[in-house]
């Protein structure tokens, strides 16, 4: 059995011994519950007999037994809420139950309403004739019992609500260590090769190599090391500069667009002003450059992809729009998730990447402006202006 396995049925034995545990825990309350109950209606009987004595012989008690019989009376509901109504309906006897709720008749009905309610009325029959109808309500313990197993529900789910998000942050910080440790490693093994290109590089334009090609070169080597630079900073807070973020959107487009299929029309839509931000230029473009390809590989490599910049008063907003196939609306935030992917070779990283960068390091917002199946997405990334 491997590890994977073994903390599977663990996780499993954990949960339906918990399940089996809280079940006899409310099993037990309810068994309570009945038995207190079943026991407040024999103390109301009680009364009802001793009274229903004390209405037949009156006139025969002896001062002992008359004693004995109001000690039943008065010891018997030192808790319990009880009303007594005569034959014609009102009001001979109240226990435990506020004056005041007795001087209005609607109240009094009320009263009859919730205790018929929570237990069944008992009649006091003297010589075959209901003399006086007795309605009780459940005691203060009793009631406080009664709400006891959903407060241990609460209690539990709460626990295990604590539990399940320490649990999810636990492993998402191990899952972000991972990744950060990944990351950093790529980084410093593009290093070495990337030296010994830009060391090749140097020896090709002593060798009279035409410069165009010198060129092509150096760009794919610059890109490298942005490519270097963007890995390095996973994990660590990036620096943040004051850029025109126009300039620097279109020319991660550009360059995009330089190196893409000549089947997608590239168009771009921004204003002739700079627009100031606080940004990370290496992490920005790496999140314009995921956004785009993404949007490539929704249109199969085939289509419309426009960019559009605007800014309200306080933001500003990239808009990237393409001809894809669409997201469904439930699915809209799911993307952004780690791992989430509709490609059968996709790792589901780069829109979760995407995310992280614009909310986590630039404090700003990325959504899914609209879609619609078989007509094309709109995501909008919003950063804020500089005052």
């Amino acid at each position: 059995m491997n590890l994977s396995l073994e903390r599977n049925v663990a996780r499993w034995i954990i949960i339906l011994s918990s399940f089996i545990i809280i079940s006899l825990i409310l099993w037990n309350t309810y068994s309570f519950f009945q038995k207190f109950k079943a026991e407040e209606r024999i103390k109301i009987k009680t009364w009802s007999v001793a009274q229903i004595d004390l209405l037949k012989n009156i006139d025969d008690l002896t001062e002992d037994v008359n004693e004995v019989t109001s000690h039943v009376l008065t010891e018997t509901t030192t808790s319990t809420p009880m009303l007594v109504l005569d034959e014609e309906g009102k009001v001979s006897t109240s226990i435990n139950i506020d004056e005041e709720k007795l001087q209005d008749s609607l109240q009094i009905q009320n009263l009859v309403n919730k205790f018929t309610s929570e237990n069944e009325p008992i009649k006091v029959i003297v010589n075959n004739k209901v003399f006086q109808t007795i309605y009780y309500g459940n005691s203060p313990l009793l009631n406080k019992l009664k709400y006891y197993p959903l407060a241990l529900l609460l209690i539990i789910l709460l626990f295990a609500a604590v539990v399940y998000f320490f649990y999810r942050s636990s492993k998402n910080a191990e899952q972000n260590k991972l990744w950060t440790g990944m990351a950093k490693e790529t980084a410093h093994q593009i290093g070495t090769p990337l030296s010994s290109l830009v060391g090749w590089t140097e020896i090709l334009k002593t060798e009279n190599v035409k410069a165009e090609y010198i060129s092509e070169i150096e760009k794919d080597i610059d890109r490298l090391q942005t490519i270097t630079e963007r890995f390095s900073k996973i994990g660590s807070a990036p620096t943040l500069e004051r850029l025109d973020i126009v300039k620097l959107t279109e020319s991660s487009y550009d360059y995009l667009k330089s190196r893409s299929s000549k089947l997608i029309n590239f168009h771009i839509e921004s204003p002739d002003n700079e627009i100031i931000v606080n940004v990370n230029p290496q992490l920005y473009s790496w999140t314009i450059e995921n956004l785009v390809k993404n949007a490539i590989d929704a249109m199969k490599g085939k289509g419309d992809l426009k960019l559009k910049i605007s800014q309200t008063d306080k933001n500003v907003l990239i808009d990237i729009s393409d001809t894809g196939k669409g997201i469904a609306k439930h699915q809209f935030t799911k993307i952004f998730e780690p791992g989430y992917t509709t490609k059968k070779r996709g790792w589901g990283l780069g829109l979760s990447l995407a995310k992280r960068i614009v909310e986590d390091y630039h404090n700003g917002k990325i959504k899914v402006l609209h879609s619609e199946i078989g007509k094309g997405t709109t995501i909008q990334i919003s950063l804020k202006l500089l005052s």
